[in-house]
């Protein structure tokens, strides 16, 4: 298992700058809540799924097998 960010450099450095504006928290969500602090506790649930690969939510972040 292997986590990169985004290859996408335009991605990454939005998603970077929304969470410099919310305080860490997810920028693609409406909620502020500690379960959408990044990295996100969606993502690290799929994260111990060892037949998950892909993305988080907001896209920062790829999963491989």
């Amino acid at each position: 298992m292997k986590i990169i960010e985004n290859p996408d450099r335009e991605i990454v450095e939005t998603i970077r700058k929304g969470l410099e504006r919310t305080g860490g928290y997810c920028p693609c969500r409406r909620e502020r809540l500690e379960e959408y602090k990044c990295m996100c506790k969606e993502f690290k649930e799929q994260i111990k799924d060892p037949d998950f690969e892909g993305y988080c939510h907001c896209m920062l972040y790829y999963k491989k097998k």
